[in-house]
């Protein structure tokens, strides 16, 4: 499941705009394949409308923000 979620997060940053890229951490080789794995994990525009939603939902917090 963890695997899946990071997928669809990185599937996500992917689709946001062609200038960003995401950096995950790999320590592990087989973290490295399971991140790339991503580069084919494709959200249509549905589905990016509702992790949109959701992410414009969260109160972020922080002096970051």
């Amino acid at each position: 499941m963890i695997n899946l979620l990071q997928e669809i997060t990185l599937a996500w940053l992917l689709a946001q705009k062609p200038w960003i890229v995401p950096i995950p951490g790999s320590r592990k080789l087989e973290r490295l394949d399971e991140n790339l794995g991503a580069v084919d994990f494709v959200l249509n525009d549905t589905e990016l409308a509702r992790l949109r939603t959701a992410v414009e939902a969260m109160t972020i917090m922080g002096d970051r923000y």
